[in-house]
């Protein structure tokens, strides 16, 4: 164990490692690449922190009852006849995409899966521990290499790349999330310029020449919730090439809508990105999560079980229609939303029901006209691609077929209408046996979790979170059951310990005893009974994770 402490990284003046010491780490953690990212810490943090305390007072806004909706501010961004920069010719075809976590085994099959995308996930799909976030890197500058292999002991298997392979982009974490293990004049790193800021500086010429035909590297941009925000992301790209030499609107990002005030900043966001954009993506889970911590403040605003909140409801779709008109409108793509079924090898009949679901989502996509949509899991791309191939006509996007002019008279009232439905008790189950199950999966270092044959990620629980949250806050009534009743803290509480019991069968008694079911029952339940709304689950969580070794003294 000691031989963990015995390196130590070569740190510049001002910076601090805490994290454990590996010989594959500091070959990431070099000198000059934690300069790198030290000065677009120290560029950007006041922008950063300006960012999140304008978060704060919108949401102080949206608490004392106002509604978000456009700003007249930016009208003219929204009329005016402009467009982003070409799409690269490497990316035009992204039609479907496979996502997942920064894991060795994970980025060789969804490279290998005949997807046209890999988004390799720090955000939702990993939990943030300082061996997944290094080792993600690891294995990402392998990857782009071409390098990367694996080894499974088990299967007596060795896992290589393909000749062919989908295009890789990066999700970095979002704004909100710090990096402990790493300090910059003694405070933590923004979480999601360490995870951008290592990943180009390692990677940004070999990805060019190999992956972008001359450009990239490309990345997906998460939580976004104003195009300040995006404003900032913009310029950290425009550093991010000065300082490699390379040809500004060489980066390019995708922004993820999944945060209800976002919908109302889609042109003014793909504005301020419009030399590195190539689109936006219908965020779809997390975007439930944000319209219930958007309307924290509305007791008029309860959502049904989280299970009718699909695509059908007015104001989903709406989001979608929008997305797809303002995206086309500027000549980039409009990407659709998750499918996040895996397949169930035992039920061959159940396997083609979630299948059928899957289809019917697709077409539902490709016919309002996305470019592309995501999948969980390599299994279903050959269907999702059938679906999108078969009416497409041949093009590798709608971007000029599918203008969607009908969108333009969506209005704020669309955005925002009222889902319809029922709330019942077995809706309150599933949100707290999927959160407490995805939370221990989380504190245990794995971000990406199979529960009921659905492919888990950090935003079904803060649906599952959120929800609980906003039924006990405003005493829901269960208007979904014979008998009516009231959520309240003791038939919560009731609720909890019923589900801590059906976890512990499920799961087993070993694997329960070796879990961190418990503490991550307590933290789930702390968070659902709080009198205020906690921003984010994983952020309230995060320390749980944060294991801090002897820092590495920076050069005096």
């Amino acid at each position: 164990m000691m031989a963990t402490y015995l390196g130590f990284y070569d740190v510049p003046e001002g910076v601090e490692v805490g994290g454990r010491y590996d010989e594959e780490f500091a070959g990431i953690l070099t000198g000059d690449a934690l300069q790198f990212v030290a000065a677009l810490q120290r560029e950007f943090r006041d922008h950063i922190r300006y960012a999140m305390e304008c978060r704060r007072e919108v949401q102080k806004r949206y608490n004392s009852g106002e509604l978000p909706g456009f700003d007249p501010a930016t009208r003219l961004i929204r009329e005016g006849d402009w467009a982003c920069a070409l799409v690269p010719p490497a990316v035009a075809n992204r039609t479907i995409e496979i996502t997942g976590p920064v894991e060795r085994k994970m980025i060789i099959n969804a490279l290998n899966s005949g997807a046209k995308v890999f988004m390799a996930d720090f955000e939702d799909a990993l939990s943030p521990s300082w061996e997944n976030l290094m080792r993600g890197q690891v294995n990402l500058r392998d990857a782009v290499n071409g390098t990367i292999s694996f080894s499974d002991q088990a299967r007596n298997r060795v896992y290589k790349l393909n000749d062919e392979t989908a295009k890789l982009f990066v999700r970095p974490r979002g704004w909100h999330l710090p990096e402990d293990h790493i300090l910059v004049d003694g405070a933590p790193v923004t979480g999601c310029l360490v995870d951008f800021g290592l990943f180009f500086f390692h990677n940004h010429v070999k990805f060019r020449a190999t992956q972008g035909a001359g450009s990239g590297p490309f990345f997906y941009l998460p939580k976004i919730e104003h195009s300040r925000e995006a404003k900032i992301w913009n310029r950290v790209f425009e550093r991010a090439e000065k300082f490699a030499r390379i040809e500004k609107g060489s980066i390019r990002a995708t922004v993820l809508i999944e945060t209800l005030p976002a919908v109302f900043q889609m042109d003014e966001i793909l504005y301020e990105l419009r030399d590195h954009s190539i689109g936006l993506n219908c965020g779809r889970w997390d975007y439930i999560f944000s319209y219930v911590k958007t309307f924290q403040g509305h007791p008029d605003r309860l959502l049904p079980d989280r299970v009718q909140v699909g695509m059908a409801q007015h104001f989903m779709r709406s989001y979608s229609d929008l997305l797809i008109r303002t995206c086309h409108r500027r000549g980039v793509h409009a990407m659709g939303g998750m499918a996040a079924q895996i397949p169930i090898k035992d039920n061959p009949a159940a396997n083609e029901a979630a299948l059928e679901l899957v289809r019917k989502d697709k077409l539902r996509e490709v016919r309002a006209g996305h470019d592309g949509t995501w999948a969980a899991h390599p299994g279903l791309i050959p269907p999702i691609m059938e679906v999108f191939a078969s009416n497409m006509g041949g093009k590798p996007n709608q971007i000029q077929t599918a203008r969607r002019e009908d969108a333009g008279n969506i209005t704020e009232e669309d955005l925002l209408q009222r889902p319809r439905g029922v709330r019942t008790m077995e809706g309150l189950r599933l949100n707290t046996r999927v959160g407490i199950q995805y939370l221990a999966a989380w504190l245990t270092g794995t971000g990406s979790v199979p529960l009921y044959n659905l492919m888990e990620d950090a935003a079904t629980a803060e649906i599952s979170r959120v929800q609980n949250w906003q039924w006990l806050k405003y005493r829901a009534v269960l208007d979904g059951e014979e008998v009516r009743v009231r959520v309240t803290p003791e038939l919560f509480g009731r609720v909890v310990e019923e589900e801590m019991a059906r976890i512990q069968m499920e799961v087993g008694v070993e694997k329960f005893k070796r879990g961190m079911f418990e503490e991550a029952c307590r933290i789930f339940t702390r968070q659902c009974t709080s009198p205020e709304l906690d921003d984010f689950l994983t952020l309230n969580a995060y320390n749980h994770i944060v294991v801090r070794h002897p820092k590495t003294p920076s050069k005096i």
